[in-house]
């Protein structure tokens, strides 16, 4: 039982290179809030305008669909 134990011991000591210290985690954890702040702001400054430019566009094509007639080619004056 005692070797079951040193081998399943010895054994996972590379799997704790592959764990970041505390410290480094605290850091990516700062780092990646930080990250998510800048993107929110730049999230809510672009969504709307970018609904809007959407919207306009589908706006104008549905205006343009409205004009042309699709059963013969021909556009309605």
């Amino acid at each position: 039982m005692l070797q079951f134990f040193f081998a399943v011991a010895f054994s996972a000591v590379p799997l704790t290179l592959y764990v970041p210290p505390v410290r480094s985690l605290n850091l990516f954890v700062e780092t990646m809030e930080t990250a998510l702040r800048h993107t929110t702001l730049y999230a809510n400054r672009v969504y709307p305008r970018l609904r809007h430019a959407c919207l306009r566009i589908l706006a104008s094509v549905r205006r343009f669909s409205r004009v042309w007639d699709g059963n013969n080619g021909i556009m309605k004056l």
